[in-house]
C-alpha cells in the first residue's frame, strides 16, 4: 500500500462545517471515512500478513522469536504508518475518494 507523504501521523483538530460541506452531511461523512478507513485497514493488515507469512514456521523457539531482525523492521515500519482513518480524511479532502449516495440522483460534481 502506498502511503502519501502529505498524510498527517497525529490527528489534526478540523472543521466539521468544512468536513460535511461536500456531502451535505456531517453522519453521511462520517459514515463515508469510516468505511474507507475499514477499507484501508484490511488493505493494510492483508499485506503485513502476506509480507509476515515468510517468517512463520511449524516450530519457533524464543530464540528466533527475539532474533528476526527483518521481520521486527516490517514490524515497524507498519507500526509507523499514519492510521487508517487519517489516510482516509486525507483522501477526502483532497477530493480523492469516489462515493455516491443511494436513492439520489448523481451529481456530475460530486467526487
Amino acid at each position: 500500500m502506498e502511503v502519501k507523504k502529505k498524510t498527517p501521523v497525529n490527528t489534526i483538530t478540523r472543521d466539521v462545517k468544512y468536513l460535511a460541506e461536500p456531502t451535505g452531511n456531517i453522519y453521511e461523512t462520517v459514515v463515508l471515512l469510516s468505511k474507507r478507513a475499514n477499507q484501508i485497514s484490511l488493505e493494510e493488515k492483508k499485506e503485513l500478513a502476506k509480507k509476515l507469512e515468510d517468517f512463520r514456521t511449524d516450530r519457533d523457539t524464543m530464540d528466533e522469536v527475539f532474533e528476526n531482525r527483518e521481520q521486527i523492521e516490517i514490524s515497524k515500519y507498519y507500526e509507523k504508518l499514519p492510521k487508517p482513518d487519517l489516510i482516509a480524511i486525507t483522501e477526502f479532502e483532497d477530493g480523492e475518494l469516489y462515493y455516491r449516495m443511494a436513492g439520489k440522483e448523481e451529481d456530475p460534481l460530486r467526487r
